[in-house]
């Protein structure tokens, strides 16, 4: 990744925000602006391209000891750091939004379509189709994600979901369902089908739209 040294000036986060506006930001972008600088070692925007990898893995939540294993994050950085993510949960959640369409469910996932890797991603849904969690799953090479029933099904039991949504994105940019994607599917459909809980739909999106597999017919 570039340091934001070697960045046009109107390319730059801060400068982007103002030009074009909050959502033309990337997930890094804003994490950069957030971090506000970075460290000797490590420009903001390798900073916050660390810090990302982390919160793929940890989800939403990660602990001070998480934070404080990435180089250049300090207790002070990593207080900033939780208590925007606890801001955001609090004011700005997911849940009870309602899902009656895959369209429904692609604003909820399409910041994920900038990552280099494949993020298998599962939303867990109520009685209503409203959403609970949105959560990564698994996040795998650069054009396969490696998921298992288990891990898919674990937290939406936790949950007490009635149903998911599983989506990954195509690093690629080519929509299409692999045979590996439509194999994947069947898999968790039949894992559901005997934990009860249903699998509505699989979708596979990039930067600009999705594909549903319930819409095609192959769920």
């Amino acid at each position: 990744m570039k340091r934001i040294q070697d960045l046009p000036v109107v390319d730059r986060p801060r400068e982007k925000l103002n030009k074009k506006g909050v959502e033309a930001l990337s997930d890094v972008e804003l994490l950069a602006v957030l971090l506000g600088s970075g460290s000797r070692q490590c420009d903001v925007l390798n900073l916050a391209a660390k810090l990302l990898q982390l919160l793929d893995r940890t989800g939403p939540s990660p602990s001070m000891a998480d934070l404080l294993t990435i180089s250049g994050v300090g207790r002070a950085k990593a207080s900033l750091i939780l208590a925007g993510l606890e801001f955001a949960r609090r004011r700005i959640r997911p849940h009870g939004f309602k899902i009656a369409f895959p369209p429904d469910a692609y604003p909820l996932i399409r910041h994920i379509a900038d990552r280099a890797q494949e993020h298998f991603i599962c939303i867990s849904l109520n009685g209503a189709n409203e959403v609970i969690a949105v959560r990564t799953v698994s996040v795998g090479l650069v054009n396969r994600a490696l998921v298992h029933p288990r891990e898919v099904y674990a937290d939406p039991i936790t949950d007490r979901a009635t149903a998911i949504i599983v989506a990954h994105n195509h690093p690629s940019g080519n929509l299409s369902p692999s045979q590996d994607d439509l194999a994947v599917t069947r898999q968790l459909k039949e894992a559901g089908q005997t934990l009860g809980i249903r699998m509505l739909d699989h979708i596979i999106f990039n930067r600009e739209k999705y594909y549903s597999l319930l819409e095609n017919g192959q769920v």
